[in-house]
Order: C-alpha cells, then sequence, then structure tokens
C-alpha cells in the first residue's frame, strides 16, 4: 500500500480514571493462588504491566468513543458537516445489531452522507480502519473521516476471574491460559484523516503493508459474539500466551523488512517506532529480533496494558503529545491481533 495524498490531521484519546494495578487482579484470585501455590507478584513480573484503567461499570463503548471523536474533530479543525466517513473500529461494542458506529454518528450530528459502519478483527481493527479510510481518500471518494474506537475489557476480565474460582478442578496451566485477560485495559482512540488538499498538519500516511498467519487463529479464543456487551453473559477468554508471544514475533520479524522495501525505507531512517501493546517482553523480543535501537521504540503498556485494538492509536497519541516526533521524523506503527495478523503503517511527520 502506497499513499501520495493521506494525513493524519489529529489524533485524541479518552482514558478512565479507575486505576487497577496488577497487584489487585491476583487478589481477587487468592483462593486458586493459594490453592496452585502461586505468588503475588507474577503478572507484573511476566508482562510488565504494573496497572491499566478501566471504565465504570455500565459504560457503553459509544460513550467515550463520542467524546474522544467530538474532542479530535474539534482539534482538526475540520467542520462536522465535512466528515464524509465515520468506522467504529473495537472489539467492544455497544450491542450486536446495529452498528456501533450509528450511536456515534448520531450523538455527534454527524451529515447523513457520510459512510458509517463497523471494522473488528481483535487487536488490529484500528489499524484496519486507518487503511481502510486512506484507501478511500486516495482514491477520491471521500476527503475528510474520523476512525474512532473504544475498548472494555471490564465484563471479559471478570467473566475470566469467576470461571477461574468456580473450577474446582483448576491447573496451573489453566490459570495461565486466563492470565492474558488481566493484561487487559479499558481506553478510546480517534484519529481524523484527510485530503493533503485539505490538510494544514501535513503529517503524511505514506503507506503500509500486511502479513497474516491465520493457520494460528486458534491460539486466543472468545466464545460468544455479544461477550463485551452484555456483563451477564459474558464468557471469559483463554489465550496460549507463549504461542501468541513466538508466533506473533515472528510474523511481524516477516512484515517489517517488507515495509522497508515498500516504502524504500532502511532500517536506519525509521526515527521513532509506536508498537502494539502486550507486554514488555513481547516489545523487547521484537526489537531484539529485528536489531532495531530500543530507543526509538515509545510505548505505554506498562501502566495502561493491552487495550487491544486502540493501544497501538492511543500510544501514537500520547508520543505525540509529549514531543516524540518532529517535523520530518519517518515513524512506524506496528499494529498486530489475534488470528494472527499484522499491519505495519509508515508515517512521514
Amino acid at each position: 500500500m502506497r499513499y501520495e495524498k493521506v494525513c493524519i490531521e489529529a489524533l485524541g484519546y479518552e482514558l478512565p480514571d479507575n486505576v487497577v494495578t496488577s497487584l489487585a487482579m491476583e487478589e481477587r484470585l487468592l483462593p486458586v493462588y493459594e490453592k496452585l501455590n502461586r505468588s503475588f507478584g507474577r503478572l507484573q513480573m511476566m508482562t510488565g504491566i504494573r496497572e491499566r484503567r478501566l471504565w465504570n461499570e455500565g459504560t457503553q463503548p459509544s460513550q467515550p468513543s463520542t467524546r474522544a471523536a467530538e474532542k479530535t474533530i474539534a482539534k482538526s479543525g475540520i467542520d462536522k458537516k465535512d466528515i464524509e466517513c465515520l468506522l467504529h473500529t473495537s472489539v467492544s461494542r455497544d450491542f450486536l445489531e446495529p452498528a456501533t458506529a450509528t450511536v456515534v454518528h448520531d450523538s455527534l450530528g454527524l451529515p447523513p452522507t457520510a459512510v458509517i459502519f463497523d471494522i473488528s478483527n481483535a487487536c488490529l481493527g484500528f489499524a484496519n480502519g486507518m487503511v481502510t479510510l486512506a484507501n478511500m481518500i486516495e482514491l477520491g471518494q471521500v476527503k475528510a473521516g474520523i476512525i474512532v474506537g473504544t475498548e472494555n475489557p471490564r465484563p471479559l476480565i471478570d467473566a475470566t476471574i469467576n470461571e477461574l474460582l468456580q473450577d474446582e478442578n483448576v491447573t496451573r496451566a489453566k490459570l495461565n491460559l486466563g492470565l492474558a485477560s488481566l493484561t487487559m485495559g479499558s481506553g478510546t482512540a480517534s484519529a481524523v484523516l484527510t485530503h493533503s488538499s485539505i490538510s494544514r498538519t501535513g503529517h503524511r500516511l505514506v503507506g503500509g503493508v500486511v502479513r497474516t498467519a491465520s493457520h494460528h487463529n486458534d491460539l486466543c479464543r472468545v466464545q460468544g459474539d455479544a461477550c463485551l456487551s452484555d456483563p451477564d453473559n459474558c464468557n471469559s477468554m483463554y489465550a496460549n500466551t507463549h504461542g501468541i508471544l513466538t508466533n506473533g514475533v515472528q510474523l511481524i520479524c516477516e512484515t517489517w523488512p517488507a515495509l522497508m522495501e515498500e516504502l524504500g525505507w532502511r532500517d536506519l531512517d525509521v526515527d521513532r517506532i509506536f508498537g502494539h501493546q502486550v507486554s514488555t517482553v513481547h516489545n523487547r523480543l521484537v526489537f531484539d529480533a529485528l536489531g532495531l535501537d530500543k530507543s526509538k521504540g515509545f510505548y505505554t503498556v506498562e501502566y495502561l496494558g493491552n487495550v487491544g485494538s486502540v493501544s497501538l492509536p492511543i500510544t501514537l497519541a500520547i508520543g505525540v503529545e509529549e514531543g516524540r516526533l518532529k517535523a520530518g521524523d519517518k515513524a512506524v506503527m506496528i499494529g498486530a491481533g489475534s488470528g494472527l495478523c499484522s499491519i505495519l503503517l509508515g508515517l512521514e511527520w
């Protein structure tokens, strides 16, 4: 994928006020830890995640999505009547039908001519949304649009903990399969993309590449399509963390050189790298495997956890807010999702 006319006009994010430490997560599993002779502190030691944030009970994804989108559109300077596309891209959604995008569109008061729909692809949804909107802009179908998503894993976390507590035959293996749920955090991200002819920032999305290893689709599973919208009927998530880590890093290592070739870049040309948030271990293994300078990486996983599909754009937004990108810098967004799928995107700031 190559883009000549696509700009990132504004980025935004919303984070909950409720901070939950990894130790607090483990304390909820006290009977299981005692039964299996597990020591507290393992979760942070294994993942590097000391805390995450969670939305209040009853929060619908469309609510923080609307707030974030409202702020990001205002920040972009684009009039709402000129927003021609809205994509809601998280795993979490208000209900199975209709699309959560319809609620956000209505709440924002966007024009009836705007194209709207949901995109869901595990932790890769937001990156898929960026590519989808960028394609529409490059083709001349729209001049401005917004991608937004909100992840709310609280019901999933509660379901996983409850299932482990109620399992009379719980084992260390079952506990390990459920630990991935405890790394999750809540958050919202949004991005306004525009045609370069109306951009005021000139921050370009220059292209990207996709690689898929779908034979690993069994490494992470959540059964039941309404799991994140119905707390009373939510299913737990079980993940083969070792399999995801090993095969996910390999997939990114296959995707990185393809991105460099597609964009005509060298590794040394890249000034900053923003990655999907799984764990500090994952981040280190990716940089070691690719032989990249770790000082170029920027992550938020230690205090936000794995925020699913919005981990990557939240991290980019915070990095930009902190001045981690300068005019003329080249940056790479490393997106990955269970399944396994990867998208790497190149930016010129």
